[in-house]
C-alpha cells in the first residue's frame, strides 16, 4: 500500500532532476562568499522579492529569527498574530536567542487589522518594552494557507511604518500566494524590511531558505547566520535544488492548490469529517473530525494515509508535489473506510 503523506508539504522527496542539477552543481565556499551557485541563488532571490539582497540559509526558522535579530535588540517587543509560525513553531526562539517580548495579537484566520497593529503599538514608556517589529506570514500556516490580500497587508504595514516598526514577513509559502493570486510575490516582499521564504516546502527541495532584504541589512545578517551556525561551505549543492525548484517547481504550485480544494470537496461529502468552512486558498486544509483527533491519525496510518493532529478533533492535510490527483482519490476512498470502521 502506498502511502499518502499530508503530514506537510516539507516531506517532498528531490526529483531526478533535481537530484542531477544538484550532482553537477557548481561549488566554492560560501562563507568566503565563493560559491557560484549560492551567489546566483541569491541574486533570484532578490529579483523575484523586488529587494537589494538576499542571503542562503539552512532553514525557514533561521531566516525568521536572522530576521528577528537584525530588527530587535534584548528587551524589544515583536507584534505578531497569535498563531503565527515564529510564535508556535520556532521553539521559544524570539526570547531563548534575542531576549525579544512578543506581542501576540488574534487574528482572523491569521489576519490582523491596522487597528490592532496601531492598539498594540506602545509609545515610549519606561515601564514597557519598545515596540521594535511587526511580523506578518504569508501564507499563513495555522490559518489554513490564508494569503493576505495585498490592500489589507498594505493597510497593516502602513500602521506599522506609522508606529515606527520595521516589518518582516515570514514568507515561508510566499510562492503559494503568488500562484494563488497571480500578485508578484514582490509586491508583498517590496513593502517590508525584510522577507524570508523558504524552498523545502511546496517547491520540493531537500534543504534551505532565503532572506532577503537591503544590502546593508543582509551584510549583518550574513554575521547572524555566521552566529547561528548557519554559515555552509560547499553549499552550492542545495542551492542548485533550490534554483531548480524557482525555475520548474514554481508554477506547478497550483496543481498541489487544485488538489487541496478536490481533497476538501470529497471530504466535504462524508460523514464524521468537517471541513473548516474557510475557503482553500493553496495547499493547506484544517477539518475536524467527531472522533478524537489522534484516533483518526492512527487509524488512518493504518491505511497508509498520514496526517497531524492539530487539536482535541482538528487536524492539518498539505498537499504536495508528491501527492497526486489520482493520490486523492485514492485517499478519499481509505478516509471514508477509516470514517465507516
Amino acid at each position: 500500500m502506498k502511502p499518502i503523506d499530508f503530514r506537510s508539504d516539507t516531506v517532498t522527496k528531490p526529483t531526478p532532476a533535481m537530484r542531477r542539477a544538484m550532482a553537477e552543481a557548481e561549488v566554492g565556499d560560501d562563507v568566503y562568499g565563493e560559491d557560484p551557485t549560492v551567489n546566483r541563488l541569491e541574486q533570484r532571490v532578490a529579483e523575484l522579492l523586488g529587494l537589494e539582497a538576499a542571503l542562503f540559509v539552512p532553514s525557514g526558522t533561521q531566516a525568521n529569527q536572522i530576521a528577528m535579530g537584525l530588527h530587535c535588540r534584548q528587551g524589544d517587543e515583536v507584534i505578531t498574530e497569535a498563531g503565527s509560525h515564529i510564535l508556535q513553531y520556532e521553539g521559544g526562539a524570539v526570547s531563548a536567542l534575542w531576549g525579544i517580548q512578543p506581542q501576540p495579537l488574534p487574528g482572523d484566520r491569521g489576519l490582523l487589522t491596522p487597528e490592532q497593529v496601531t492598539a498594540a503599538a506602545r509609545g515610549e514608556n519606561v515601564h514597557a518594552p519598545r515596540s521594535r517589529l511587526l511580523s506578518l506570514e504569508n501564507t499563513h500556516n495555522k490559518g489554513g494557507g490564508t494569503v493576505w490580500p495585498l490592500e489589507r497587508f498594505r493597510t497593516v504595514v502602513e500602521a506599522g511604518r506609522k508606529a515606527g516598526l520595521a516589518v518582516h514577513l515570514d514568507g515561508a509559502r510566499l510562492f503559494n500566494a503568488q500562484v494563488a493570486t497571480g500578485t508578484p510575490a514582490s509586491s508583498w516582499a517590496k513593502l517590508t524590511d525584510t522577507t524570508s521564504v523558504s524552498f523545502s516546502k511546496g517547491l520540493g527541495a531537500p534543504v534551505g531558505s532565503a532572506l532577503a532584504g537591503s544590502a546593508v541589512l543582509m551584510r549583518e545578517a550574513r554575521r547572524l547566520r555566521k552566529r547561528l551556525g548557519g554559515g555552509m561551505r560547499q553549499a552550492g549543492i542545495l542551492a542548485a535544488a533550490a534554483l531548480h525548484a524557482l525555475e520548474h517547481h514554481l508554477d506547478r504550485l497550483a496543481e498541489d492548490h487544485a488538489n487541496t480544494r478536490r481533497l476538501a470537496a470529497g471530504l466535504a461529502e462524508l460523514s464524521g469529517v468537517k471541513v473548516n468552512a474557510s475557503p482553500v486558498e493553496t495547499n493547506i486544509l484544517l477539518v475536524e473530525f467527531t472522533r478524537p483527533a489522534g484516533e483518526m491519525v492512527s487509524r488512518l496510518a493504518s491505511l497508509g494515509v498520514l496526517l497531524n493532529a492539530t487539536g482535541a478533533h482538528t487536524a492539518r492535510l498539505v498537499c504536495h508535489l508528491d501527492v497526486s490527483a489520482a493520490d486523492i482519490n485514492e485517499a478519499l476512498s481509505r478516509i471514508r473506510r477509516a470514517l465507516e470502521s
